[in-house]
Formats: C-alpha cells, structure tokens, sequence
C-alpha cells in the first residue's frame, strides 16, 4: 500500500479507499444488493490485511446500517486510531425538520446519531453528501466549523455540487476564519470526466485532495463490452453507462489491459491514480479480487500514449452525480 496526504493536510491516508456503500442490511435501504454484515465482514479483514486504511460510509446507506457495520468492523479488524473514517451527512434519514439537508438542526442531530452507530465519539472526515440550496452556506459552515473546534470531525469533505457552490462555501468559511473543505468527493472516473472542466481545477488550485467514487464507473470500466453482473441488470444507476458512445472507451481499457497481462479494473484506476488532485480513489468491494486488483493498480504506470489512447475516445455528457 501506498500513502498520500489529503490534499494541503497533513492527515495521511491509503491511496485506495475502502468504500462501504455496498455494505448494510439489503432490505433497510435502496439498494438490494448490498451484503449483510457476515457477507461484508471478509471485505473489512482484506483491507486491513492489505493496508487500507480509509474508509468511507454514510448515514444514508442502507438506513444507517453501513455505519453500523462499519464501527463493528473497525472493532473487529482494527483499532479506531488505525482507521480514517469518514462519513456523510444530508440525505433523508425521517420526515423531521433534522432528518435532512445542512441546517444546524440537521447536522447537529446527525452528526451525533452517526457517532452512535459508528460507535465512536469522532469522525476523521465530515463530508457533506450534497449541497443544500435552502440552507444558507453561513449557517452550514459555521455549524461544520463548530463540530471541528468541539472535537467531534477532525476534517471537512464536500461532494457532488456544482463547482461555483463548493466556491461560495470555501469563501465563506475563508473570511469568517471558520474551517475549509479539504477533500472532494465527486465521481470521477475514464468514463466520466466532467469535473475536469472546473472542479478539478479548482481543487488543485486550493489544494483539496479528490476520493472520487464509482473509479470503475459502476463496474462498467473493470469488464469487456456487453457483459453484465447482478448489479448492471438491476440498478439504474449503473445502466447509465452503458451508453453505445462509452463502447470505445471500455474496448481501450480492454486492449490496454491485454497488452499489459492484467485485469481491465487495474488499467481503469491506473488512469484515475495518474491524474495528480486524485488522493484517494473509494473502491467498493463485493468480491475477492476487488480490493487486491486495486491495490495492485498502485504499481501500474501507465506510458503517456497509453493514457491518451485511454482518453481520446471521451464523449461530454451531461453533468449528474448519482
């Protein structure tokens, strides 16, 4: 395993995440697809087995069960002060005025049921899931500054917002003297690009370090043109990128990944890792080549005609974050 700094900080993590959307109770939430905790329990033992160290949930997955799958596992496998751990705050978890959004009642009342099932009293890194357009940007920041100087987060992540939004909120906090964002999590990958336009550059221009999720865009990056798995067949979201102008981009992967003897989902991070704002990629784990394909991507280098050939088939797409 290899380690970076997120961004401008000075907090080290794993240059592969563990990301735990795919683990909480299968009828608690949205996705039926995800493994109960007996089913996801090899999956945390691989990632300390192999180093990786990040782990990312949220309150929202799978009705907060992913959390507490995660604080169990962390006790399991590891120590708490081995763990970064980062967590999520904005999606519905009740119909309450704090079951949603970045108000201060909503963050206050999530933040500390989040610490209840994770079963710690702090969160390494505080992301808020998306941005609030009816909660002021003032209210939210000092409200995230306020959990940092209580001791309950030790840092703040954003995700999935236009970049002029993640801008207001970073001035904000910047004239108030209040804490700034240091990481982003946004959904960046060979097939999805769009953040390269604005965000990305603005990341790098105020030293915030990306975990991107989806690196292997839903799986699509990581097997051959027209085969498909359980969670291809059945969630929507990942039948976004089965659009036919995507077909070049997967056969390059293919072509890259044959040339050089490895599996496609190697040659697919490889890119991801190459890219300099990238700290961080959240690789969610269902089967037992996952975490390891991954972690060997970190010795790949790809040559510079590889990554152009990776790159020049890229189509722009509308803009979403799912």
């Amino acid at each position: 395993m290899e380690y970076t700094r997120l961004g401008h900080t000075g907090l080290k993590v794993s240059r592969i995440g563990l990301g735990c959307m795919s683990y909480g109770n299968p009828t608690a939430g949205m996705h039926r697809w995800t493994l109960d905790e007996d089913a996801a329990a090899p999956y945390f033992r691989q990632a300390v087995e192999l180093g990786v160290t990040f782990w990312d949930t949220a309150n929202v997955y799978q009705g907060g069960t992913s959390e507490e799958f995660v604080g169990r596992a962390i006790t399991g496998f590891s120590r708490r002060e081995d763990i970064v751990l980062a967590t999520k705050v904005s999606g519905k978890m009740h119909d309450g005025p704090g079951g949603s959004g970045l108000s201060r009642k909503a963050i206050l009342e999530q933040v500390d049921a989040s610490l209840r099932r994770l079963g710690t009293d702090y969160i390494d890194v505080y992301y808020i899931h998306r941005f609030d357009p009816e909660t002021p940007v003032e209210e939210t920041m000092a409200t995230l500054d306020g959990l940092v100087k209580a001791g309950k987060v030790r840092y703040l992540g954003a995700s999935s917002m236009w970049a002029w939004q993640f801008a207001k909120m970073q001035h904000v906090a910047v004239i108030n003297g209040w804490t700034t964002f240091s990481a982003m999590q946004d959904q960046y990958n060979v097939l999805k690009r769009e953040e390269e336009r604005d965000m990305i550059p603005m990341c790098l221009d105020q030293g915030v370090g990306l975990t991107p999720y989806s690196p292997l865009a839903k799986g699509r990056a990581a097997r051959p043109w027209g085969q498909r798995t359980a969670r291809s067949s059945s969630d929507d979201v990942a039948k976004t990128f089965d659009r036919d102008v995507d077909k070049p981009v997967v056969d390059t992967i293919q072509k890259v990944a044959e040339a050089r003897a490895v599996p496609m989902a190697q040659v697919a991070l490889a890119w991801l890792l190459s890219k300099p704002v990238v700290a961080c990629p959240l690789v969610g784990a269902t089967k037992a080549n996952h975490l390891a394909d991954a972690v060997a991507a970190l010795e790949l280098s790809l040559t510079d005609d590889e990554i152009a050939e990776l790159e020049e088939h890229y189509q722009p797409q509308d803009n979403y974050w799912w």
